[in-house]
């Protein structure tokens, strides 16, 4: 009868009881620590969300937007002033077959800097009426190729003057609009000495890529009209192969490589960035490590909840060992208890932090001027949750409050039932 009892007594009613003491109303001093150690769970759950979804968004934003200018695979050529450097139409063609690829596509680039016309008067000038003069990265694309290029219209507005296209904040600093005309000087070589070209441009239109170094300080020419101002030994010349999945990109680069030969290198655009997205990585890691320990701070707020509780439910810890429930059922109580707070906490901070990062990206809280987005190399940070970043806020959350509520937990099922009858 006795043993039959107990075994009744192992099923779901440690989870009834524990369920009982949760919604118990009776001590206002228990009530008020449960609320305390709910109130202090939620909160650092939800700095663990809102901090890993910004540091989730701002890595792989900065990766989105770094692949919006150079594509995941890149290739160079191993000697491009030598004749044969060129890829031609047949290796460009094997290049495009390989599975995954979108677009293969040739560019240069070079270094000078632009300022607007002295004509026109005071636009585009700074104190004294000298023109404010940037140094810029020079782009040399095929018209409409994407990437940060150009319609032919906008890459050949003026006529005789060719077009040229901007960062969206490169023309605000310069104050000029579509249809001025800009100064260009450019470095090149001859000869294997530097040699500064000077010439004119028309502005055909801005691009606004989100991405500070690209926005503030890129130029995009006509490829042909770049290799002319910089000279066969001026321009840095490579092939961006545009894939669909860049996570895709390491065979595509081995593809590539057998597909162009000795001539040219094929990489990872990501490879080249790895130490900065390293580096970020890292910094999460240890954001999470670091805010781990509000929530285990709140634990100490949990570990006194069952405390209090085992005090004042000392009479109904006698009853039930009394009934059969043996010492290992009472810690489950109390241990069921702790992880219903902890994850009723965990919850509540999930849903908090999800809701705040959601608003946050939305209403774009987080922008940059210009000179901060150069240091940031974005110019708003969106949040963006990751099924595996709440996985492991879930999971650290409800060990650290099930390590906490043990002690308490074996406490209680060392309770003696006789004295516990007693105990006023």
């Amino acid at each position: 009868m006795a043993g039959g009892r107990t075994a009744a007594l192992r099923g779901p009613v440690p989870w009834i009881v524990a369920w009982r003491f949760l919604r118990n109303r009776r001590s206002r001093l228990l009530d008020g620590t449960a609320r305390a150690a709910l109130a202090a769970t939620a909160l650092g759950v939800t700095a663990m969300v809102i901090t890993m979804a910004l540091m989730t968004g701002y890595r792989e934003d900065l990766q989105a937007k770094l692949l919006s200018g150079n594509a995941a695979v890149l290739a160079y050529p191993v000697a491009p002033g030598e004749a044969g450097a060129e890829l031609s139409e047949e290796t460009i063609a094997k290049v495009e077959a390989i599975p995954g690829v979108e677009r293969v596509g040739q560019v240069a680039y070079a270094q000078g800097s632009v300022s607007a016309a002295p004509a026109g008067g005071a636009r585009g000038g700074a104190a004294g009426g000298e023109p404010l003069q940037v140094e810029v990265t020079l782009r040399g694309v095929e018209p409409g190729a994407g990437l940060l290029s150009g319609t032919a219209a906008q890459l050949a507005a003026g006529g005789e003057v060719p077009g040229a296209v901007l960062g969206a904040e490169l023309a605000r600093s310069l104050g000029v609009a579509e249809g001025d005309v800009l100064r260009l000087v450019v470095l090149g070589f001859s000869g294997g000495r530097p040699r500064f070209r000077y010439a004119s441009v028309r502005l055909g239109g801005t691009f606004e890529s989100g991405f500070a170094e690209f926005d503030r300080s890129w130029l995009v020419l006509e490829r042909h009209r770049l290799r002319q101002l910089t000279g066969a030994e001026g321009a840095t010349d490579l092939v961006e192969i545009v894939v669909a999945d860049p996570d895709d990109a390491p065979r595509v680069v081995a593809r590539a490589q057998e597909a162009m030969g000795s001539r040219y290198v094929a990489t990872d655009a990501r490879e080249l960035n790895r130490p900065l997205f390293t580096a970020l990585a890292m910094q999460q890691t240890i954001l999470f490590l670091v805010l781990g320990l509000i929530v285990a701070v709140s634990t100490f707020n949990t570990a006194s909840t069952l405390v209090v509780l085992v005090r004042e439910r000392m009479r109904d810890v006698g009853v039930l060992a009394t009934l059969g429930v043996t010492p290992g059922g009472l810690r489950a109580v109390f241990l069921l208890y702790g992880g219903l707070l902890g994850a009723a906490g965990t919850a509540l901070g999930v849903a908090l932090g999800s809701a705040a990062a959601y608003a946050m990206t939305e209403l774009e809280l987080i922008r940059f001027d210009p000179e901060v987005a150069a240091i940031y190399f974005l110019s708003s940070v969106p949040f963006r949750i990751e099924p595996t970043d709440l996985l492991a806020i879930v999971a650290f959350t409800l060990t650290i409050t099930t390590a906490a509520c043990l002690l308490p937990a074996f406490l209680a099922g060392r309770v003696d039932p006789a004295e516990a009858l007693r105990y006023e």
